[in-house]
C-alpha cells in the first residue's frame, strides 16, 4: 500500500477510494532536506501537512535564541492542522525537518467540505481527522505531565515511563538525541547529562545514545501481549 494511505487519517478507507478523494483535496507533495524549515514563526497556511517519511520537530524559540522541542512528528502523523483551520492565526513555532522529509499538504477547507464524488468516504476522513486531533490533545496533556515535576529526574522518569508503556517494553528507543531531549523536557543539556549519569549509578537506567533500559521497573503495567519483548530488546544494545 502507498504510504500516503497507511496512516490514521485514511484509516478505514480503501486505497482506490482515497485516491479518488485526493483529486479534490488540492494536495501537494513536497520534499525537504534535513535541517530545512517547513514553517517559520509568523507564517500562515491553509493546508495541513501529512508526513510520509522522515521526521519533523516543532520548535518554540524566544528572542534570545533559546528553544525547546514542543513536538516530534513521525511518519503518518499530521501537523499544522489547527493553524490551517484558523487561517489568520500565525504559527507561534518553527517546523523543521529533523531528517530528510516527504510531506503531503492537504487544503483543510477541501478536507472539511464534503464533495459529491466521494462524500461517503469523505465523511470517514473527517471522522479520522477528529480522532487524530483528540489523540494529539492527549499527547499535549502528557507533555504537561512531564513538565510539571520540578526536578530533572522526575521529568525524565515520567517521560521514560510513558515511552515504555507506549512501546510495550522496558528497553526503548527515543526519537531524540541528548540535546533534543533536553529541549523537549525544558532543561539544560549539561544538567540532563549529569542527572542521567546519576540515575545510571543509582541503578534506575542504562543507556547508549538514544536507547534506554529501565532497570527495576515494574512490568505489571506493560501490556501482556508484549511478552518477551519487555526485555528482549536489551540483549543486543546493552551487551557487555
Amino acid at each position: 500500500m502507498d504510504p500516503v494511505f497507511n496512516c490514521a487519517l485514511f484509516q478505514g478507507i480503501e486505497e482506490n477510494d482515497a485516491r479518488l478523494m485526493l483529486k479534490c483535496l488540492d494536495v501537494r507533495k513536497r520534499l525537504y532536506p534535513k535541517g530545512s524549515v517547513i514553517f517559520r514563526i509568523g507564517d500562515t497556511t491553509d493546508s495541513l501537512g501529512l508526513l510520509l517519511s522522515g521526521s519533523i520537530h516543532l520548535l518554540k524559540e524566544d528572542l534570545w535564541g533559546s528553544q525547546q522541542i514542543i513536538a516530534h512528528i513521525a511518519p503518518g502523523q499530521i501537523f499544522g492542522e489547527v493553524y490551517a483551520c484558523m487561517k489568520e492565526e500565525a504559527f507561534p513555532f518553527r517546523a523543521a525537518a529533523a531528517e530528510d522529509c516527504q510531506i503531503l499538504f492537504l487544503n483543510v477547507k477541501r478536507v472539511l467540505t464534503t464533495c459529491t464524488s466521494s462524500c461517503a468516504f469523505h465523511s470517514r476522513l473527517i471522522q479520522n481527522l477528529l480522532f487524530v486531533l483528540a489523540s494529539k490533545n492527549l499527547s499535549l496533556n502528557r507533555k504537561i505531565d512531564y513538565l510539571t515535576p520540578k526536578s530533572i529526574r522526575d521529568r525524565v522518569l515520567a517521560y521514560l515511563s510513558d515511552e515504555a508503556l507506549r512501546q510495550g517494553q522496558t528497553c526503548i528507543k527515543l526519537p531524540f538525541n541528548r540535546q533534543q531531549l533536553a529541549d523537549y523536557l525544558c532543561v539544560e543539556r549539561s544538567a540532563l547529562s549529569k542527572e542521567l549519569s546519576k540515575m545510571r549509578k543509582d541503578g534506575l537506567i542504562s543507556y547508549r545514545k538514544n536507547e534506554f533500559r529501565l532497570s527495576g521497573a515494574s512490568l505489571h503495567l506493560l501490556p501482556e501481549s508484549a511478552g518477551d519483548q519487555k526485555s528482549a530488546g536489551c540483549k543486543n544494545t546493552f551487551q557487555a
